[in-house]
């Protein structure tokens, strides 16, 4: 899984445990060995069952059966089968079932979008909007989803946003200052809210623009304006703010290259599944 998210899901395991696990240890024999399996109550694409099954094998549980990453999935379908000690099962439940649900989630609802705008040359992409801790677990369901991940961390690229124009002065100065400062190794990204904006930093080598808040027909302006200034193609237009399932068509048709939404790791519904024992 790698060292941090090895050492995230050891927290995650920590934090349930506290200092034991009471119930199982009352009630549940020491060395009791059981087959148990995880069911889908719910439909959607599945994520995370490979960091899943990494976790069983790695206390000791043998894993029998799992579904591939990012399989549909339907109401009672076993996920993966499981086998060894009942104690270190019912220590690792919840966790392991939190942590899938959630990305699960965050895989279908990314997968709806994407399909919806399959007919159109756009990338659908998530944000950083997500919860602390686990924003590299929904970039991997982002993906599995088919959605682009969009930066896993502020070291990925240059993105300009407006506290960052606040504390510069305009959205061109901003550009031009990063331009200045940041190696070439790296894109730059600029976030501007009016016409006049998004022309002048597509003309002085923004690397992509987006347009935050901007309704379709404002939109479909700035891209007009574009072409007719044959500057459309320096730049990759993004737009995102506010925008849904009911909303994206209206984005998609226009020519945008990047659809971004915080909502598909922000809000998204985990799936429902649930561990039993044979």
């Amino acid at each position: 899984m790698g060292d941090f998210l090895d050492k995230i899901i050891e927290y995650m395991l920590a934090e349930d445990e506290g200092f034991g696990d009471i119930t199982s240890d009352a009630v549940v024999d020491n060395g009791q060995e059981v087959s148990a399996y995880i069911v889908s109550k719910d439909e959607g694409i599945l994520a995370g069952i490979n960091i899943i099954r990494e976790l069983f094998e790695e206390y000791g549980v043998n894993v029998g059966f799992w579904l591939a990453e990012g399989s549909k999935i339907a109401n009672g379908d076993v996920l993966i089968s499981v086998k060894g000690d009942a104690r270190t099962i019912l220590l690792l439940e919840r966790t392991a079932l939190n942590l899938m649900m959630r990305m699960s989630g965050v895989a279908t609802a990314a997968n709806n979008y994407v399909n919806l705008v399959g007919e159109f040359d756009v990338r659908v992409a998530g944000t950083r909007k997500t919860s602390p801790a686990i924003g590299k677990f929904d970039k991997h369901a982002l993906k599995v989803g088919g959605a682009d991940t969009h930066r896993f961390s502020l070291d990925d690229m240059v993105l300009i946003k407006d506290n960052h124009i606040a504390a510069c002065g305009t959205p061109l100065e901003a550009l031009l200052k990063a331009k200045e400062n940041v190696s070439f190794s790296k894109k730059i990204e600029i976030e501007v809210e009016t016409l006049d904006d998004a022309i002048e930093c597509v003309k002085n080598g923004a690397d992509i623009v987006m347009l935050d808040n901007m309704t379709p027909g404002e939109v479909g302006e700035v891209i007009d304006e574009l072409e007719k200034l044959n500057i459309r193609q320096n730049s990759l237009i993004e737009v995102s703010g506010g925008i849904t399932e009911e909303t994206i068509l209206d984005y998609a048709g226009l020519g945008v290259d990047i659809i971004s939404i915080g909502t598909l790791t922000h809000s998204s519904r985990s799936l429902n599944f649930s561990l039993k024992f044979d």
